[in-house]
């Protein structure tokens, strides 16, 4: 594949990309000042990276993608309630893998911020939150939870492969990727290194807005260029419980429908339409369980909702 010094120009946006078949084949490279330069490297030799992730998450029965379009809407708060739900039934053993290189925020909302990460003869050991919980994380390699990763692409993807490839999960019945928002190299390269794992689908978050459903177009167009299944679309804060007398308020107006008038454009599922409750934003800060301090709250009834209806389109 033609590096970035070899091509004569940058490459044009109706680019097929390098290393393919169709590169510098393609309608879209005549007249290109790369074509040449494409053409003659061929397509890409394969990764063998992909099949030792293939040979490594081989014991992990599903595979779920947390995505959003926009940040901000909740997305690592929905990955690690969904991993606590699953994880009720001490029968289940649950994976979260944060790969949200620039804001891991995963060790926070499950209270094992400061842990840091052993490695055995089998590769990484991940950080168990319960005996049937745990999580792998970029913040645990940091050197403090204010450390920045100002890193290139390349450098990102490296250390996504290695998560993905040196981490020792062992047997898992669900294991959560909870990535960064937006449709970039991280998601790409994700896809790529999982190609032979057999991901099940996505989940994608977004809040009632019109702000946040653009992006929800691009991620759904995003799973459909790499063919994985989006499972359904989750309306986070769709609503405000008021902790004392628990009315239900709009604070994020859907002005366009929101999320179900989406839904129905697009040919994707509501699965859950969350509510903003107080007592989330404290778990998370806290590392707090919301199943086991507010069994009976509405937003732990919505996420128990949330979970089985992911659940039936797996089983």
């Amino acid at each position: 594949m033609p590096t970035a010094t070899a091509m004569l120009e940058p490459p044009p946006e109706s680019c097929p990309g390098t290393g393919t078949e169709q590169s510098g084949k393609a309608d879209a490279c005549a007249g290109c000042p790369n074509q040449a330069v494409c053409a003659a490297a061929g397509p890409a030799l394969p990764d063998p990276d992909v099949a030792l992730i293939a040979e490594r998450l081989a014991g992990v029965k599903h595979k779920i993608l947390v995505l959003s379009g926009k940040g901000g809407v909740g997305k690592s708060t929905v990955t690690a309630n969904m991993a606590r739900c699953l994880a009720q039934k001490e029968d289940v053993s649950v994976g979260v893998l944060d790969i949200d290189l620039c804001g891991p925020s995963m060790p926070r909302i499950l209270g094992c911020e400061g842990e840091g990460v052993h490695q055995s003869g089998s590769g990484w050991s991940p950080i168990y939150v319960e005996d049937n919980l745990s999580i792998m994380s970029a913040g645990f390699l940091l050197p403090s939870p204010d450390a920045a990763v100002i890193w290139r692409g390349p450098k990102k993807n490296g250390l996504i492969k290695q998560l993905l490839r040196d981490v020792d999960w062992g047997n898992l019945d669900y294991l959560l990727v909870d990535t960064p928002p937006g449709t970039s190299d991280e998601h790409l390269s994700i896809v790529q290194y999982m190609a032979g794992t057999g991901i099940d689908g996505a989940v994608i978050v977004t809040t009632p807005q019109e702000i946040s459903l653009q992006d929800v177009r691009k991620e759904v167009n995003f799973c459909r260029k790499v063919d994985m299944p989006v499972l359904g679309i989750v309306e986070n804060m769709s609503m405000f419980i008021c902790p004392k007398c628990k009315v239900s308020s709009t604070i994020l107006p859907a002005t366009t429908g929101g999320a179900a008038k989406l839904a129905s454009d697009i040919g994707v599922e509501v699965v859950a339409r969350l509510p903003l409750d107080p007592i989330v934003g404290k778990a998370c800060d806290e590392g707090g369980d919301i199943f086991a301090d507010h069994a009976d709250s509405e937003v732990a009834k919505a996420y128990n909702g949330l979970v089985r209806s992911i659940t039936a389109k797996l089983a």
